[in-house]
């Protein structure tokens, strides 16, 4: 139908008509546009703000993971340097003959006379091993003391245990002192392995 032909027959419609048609062609467009348009970028929208939600609470988490993190790392650093020292008292099984060597020196440096020096059978425990060392020692009794208390000033532990002491002769300032030691050495074979005795 020619469009003038169509404009020509509303305009002779009754006005209430031709209101009811404006406003008919009004709400159809509308629906038009709210169907095709406003619905799906509404629900575009609406995806879009779950998605940023989403990824807000995942850069929260990961916010939250980054602090627990770096307190982890710093708590195990610490933990790593205090195992680190642990293991400087407990020497590996390859250090135990200098450290015995090392005892050994520390007798002569202060003129004491080794009688007897027998480490006995290692005894294992959970994670180091002991090692008794029977020893007997000639010597005056500064020497002794001095002697012990270079042992206590040892970077390894050593202690001495069950230790007596008599003279040698009767009224002589010679004593011959007797004494059972202990010391250990780390258990771990990694360590063992390692040469420089990192974990």
């Amino acid at each position: 139908m020619p469009e003038g032909g169509f404009v020509s027959k509303v305009e002779k419609l009754k006005m209430p008509y031709r209101l009811l048609i404006y406003f008919g062609s009004l709400i159809v467009l509308v629906g038009l546009f709210v169907w095709l348009v406003f619905v799906p970028t509404r629900k575009e929208i609406q995806k879009t703000r779950q998605q940023i939600s989403q990824l807000d609470r995942k850069i929260a988490q990961a916010k939250i993971r980054a602090r627990n993190l770096k307190k982890f790392e710093a708590e195990l650093k610490e933990i790593d340097t205090e195992f680190q020292q642990a293991l400087k008292l407990l020497p590996n099984k390859k250090e135990i003959p200098t450290l015995l060597r090392t005892i050994t020196q520390l007798g002569a440096d202060c003129n004491l006379t080794f009688v007897l020096f027998s480490p006995k059978n290692e005894r294992a425990k959970e994670f180091y091993v002991e090692i008794p060392i029977e020893m007997e020692v000639r010597g005056k009794y500064h020497d002794a003391a001095m002697f012990f208390y270079k042992i206590g000033r040892m970077d390894r532990i050593v202690k001495i245990l069950d230790f007596s002491m008599k003279p040698v002769k009767k009224d002589s300032d010679i004593l011959l002192t007797k004494c059972n030691a202990v010391t250990y050495r780390f258990k771990g074979s990694t360590y063992e392995q390692s040469p420089k005795g990192k974990k």
